[in-house]
């Protein structure tokens, strides 16, 4: 007796078939891992016949017994977050600006709106960086914080302006129907339902940010790459740059998962709250299916008020 819709229970042939895949799939896995351990704990022989250790011999991680080390990683830590944390409030701003701006009725208004978000959209934060660097000499903080502000501002107003287009048009109408202007019902009542149902995907847009304050290192910010693999790098010399690597990786793992973290837990408090109660299945939220799937909703109520 079969107990899905869509495929009957599988047979002994098919489940002896399943295990020995697995079985398969684990021990190559298992290979691969003592494989890769293996070439990294081999001694390799350097320029002028010495013999370098292997990159897990307790010579290449001595370095972090000095606190002063520790001090300079940290520094690089508060950097990382600091410019994260005022591009991530700017993102914030201009999408709020952004979204209000693209939802205008006078055409003057949305359409330039529209292209410079494009544009914007469009360009490599990196070149954005640059561009402000070189063209406004602001420095290389300032450089990081408006570049990632004014890029995650524009994915965060589209995600605000197809949470406004899809909510129902009741809600605007009885905005206007109690004497609120058109802008005080955009801010007082449409907006924090936009943001409250968008709130998972702005999470996991600052989550990009966050990665994307390591471009900093091109610019000559001190962030967290900066810090370790190339200034303490440089001093220490190439002996401990697969220490340092693996510093570095372990930190920003730390720092973006906690953030993944929370917005799966912000996800499912707004979905609980969404239906009433708590949620029945836990299901993680894909941030661009979320926005496509908002958008086509934004599009089909935008064209219906057209008709």
């Amino acid at each position: 007796m079969s107990n899905s819709v869509l495929f009957d229970a599988p047979g002994p042939k098919a489940r002896r078939l399943s295990i020995t895949l697995s079985i398969v799939v684990g021990v190559l896995i298992v290979a691969g891992l003592y494989w890769l351990y293996a070439v990294l704990a081999a001694p390799r022989p350097s320029s002028g016949g010495i013999v370098l250790p292997g990159m897990f011999d307790p010579s290449r991680w001595d370095v972090f017994a000095n606190p002063e080390v520790w001090t300079f990683i940290w520094s690089g830590v508060v950097n990382t977050l600091q410019a994260a944390a005022a591009a991530a409030v700017l993102a914030l701003i201009l999408g709020v600006v952004f979204a209000l701006l693209r939802t205008a009725k006078a055409s003057w208004v949305r359409v330039p709106t529209t292209v410079v978000l494009e544009f914007v959209r469009g360009m490599p934060v990196l070149l954005m960086m640059l561009f402000i660097l070189l063209g406004f000499a602001s420095g290389a903080y300032w450089a990081v914080v408006l570049a990632l502000g004014l890029y995650n501002g524009a994915i965060i107003g589209e995600a605000l302006r197809a949470g406004l287009a899809a909510l129902p048009r009741g809600q605007r109408e009885a905005g206007l129907s109690l004497g609120l202007r058109e802008l005080q019902t955009r801010m007082l009542i449409e907006f924090p339902q936009a943001f409250r149902q968008m709130l998972p995907i702005i999470v996991a847009q600052l989550v990009v940010l966050l990665k994307d304050t390591s471009l900093g290192y091109i610019v000559g910010y001190p962030e967290l790459i900066r810090s370790t693999m190339n200034n303490l790098a440089s001093f220490y010399g190439n002996r401990y740059l697969f220490s340092f690597f693996i510093v570095t990786l372990v930190i920003y793992l730390i720092m973006n998962l906690s953030l993944s973290w929370f917005a799966r837990w912000l996800s499912k408090r707004t979905d609980s709250a969404r239906r009433g109660g708590k949620a029945k299945k836990n299901v993680p939220v894909d941030p661009g299916l979320a926005i496509a799937q908002a958008s086509a909703t934004a599009a089909q109520s935008e064209s219906k008020q057209g008709l």
